[in-house]
């Protein structure tokens, strides 16, 4: 009998500590581990790639640093492919992602966001010599649409009546693709052509809008409501000390918090 009470108090001591460690907040860990693990691709410019000296920069990598700084923890970043980040934030290998997620009714399901920090428009991306006319859903029946897995632009390209949608890991693979004629177009965030018109060599161009804009904001896993308003505090206090305005200006010449008057 001595030893059955003694397993059961072990138990009960047992469950009572595996909930307390479930009911923390992801606040509480982040503080007590002292560092912010944040994901993204790490090959996504302008939001986060790799500079000549193999340094991780981008408005997304500047961002996720200040939101560091105002929680007092340091960034600890991890790069991810597209096509399995979302999955990694899931199984806990690390604490937000920070690469222009859209946050969607879907991905709600299954995260919670913070509020939105970048408005912008899905956009096609055609070759530098094409003469078709690829403006419109219409035109690209037929096409071959080139888009990152998981993506919200694939849930797009694959509502395109009688469209032929290829998925990628990431955005690098499917410009190529387009560059060298294995694609027709790809569609990807407006904010990413400006970057590749000026900063890299490939033979590809914006095209026309496409779709409707999109709120992009930071998911992390759900039931942290502690987390969740310290993230958006700290969103916040960037725009009105102005921080978040100087590192947008930075990459994209205006403030991407508020949206085009038009297009």
């Amino acid at each position: 009998m001595k030893t059955m009470l003694t397993s059961l108090l072990a138990t009960v001591l047992l469950g009572a500590t595996a909930a307390g460690v479930h009911a923390a907040d992801l606040l509480d860990e982040v503080k007590a581990r002292g560092t912010l693990r944040i994901a993204c691709e790490g090959s996504y410019p302008p939001f986060n790639f790799k500079d000549e000296k193999g340094q991780l920069t981008g408005f997304d990598v500047e961002i996720g640093r200040a939101i560091a700084a105002k929680l007092g923890v340091k960034p600890e970043f991890t790069t991810v492919e597209w096509s399995g980040i979302l999955a990694g934030l899931q199984s806990g290998k690390y604490d937000v992602i920070v690469n222009q997620v859209a946050a969607t009714d879907k991905r709600r399901e299954t995260f919670d966001f913070s509020g939105p920090y970048v408005i912008s428009y899905p956009q096609l991306i055609i070759r530098a010599n094409e003469t078709r006319k690829l403006e419109q859903e219409a035109d690209l029946k037929g096409k071959k649409i080139g888009v990152g897995q998981g993506s919200n632009y694939a849930e797009l390209a694959k509502s395109i009546d009688g469209a032929e949608v290829r998925t990628y890991p990431g955005a690098p693979e499917y410009l190529q693709d387009l560059a060298t004629g294995r694609i027709d177009v790809a569609i990807n965030d407006s904010l990413l052509i400006p970057y590749l018109r000026e900063k890299t060599k490939l033979p590809v161009k914006a095209g026309a809008p496409i779709g409707k804009a999109d709120s992009n904001a930071i998911p992390f896993r759900k039931g942290n409501p502690k987390f969740k308003q310290a993230i958006d505090k700290a969103l916040e206090e960037m725009k009105a000390d102005g921080s978040y305005g100087k590192i947008s200006t930075r990459w994209f010449e205006r403030d991407v918090s508020k949206p085009l008057a038009a297009r």
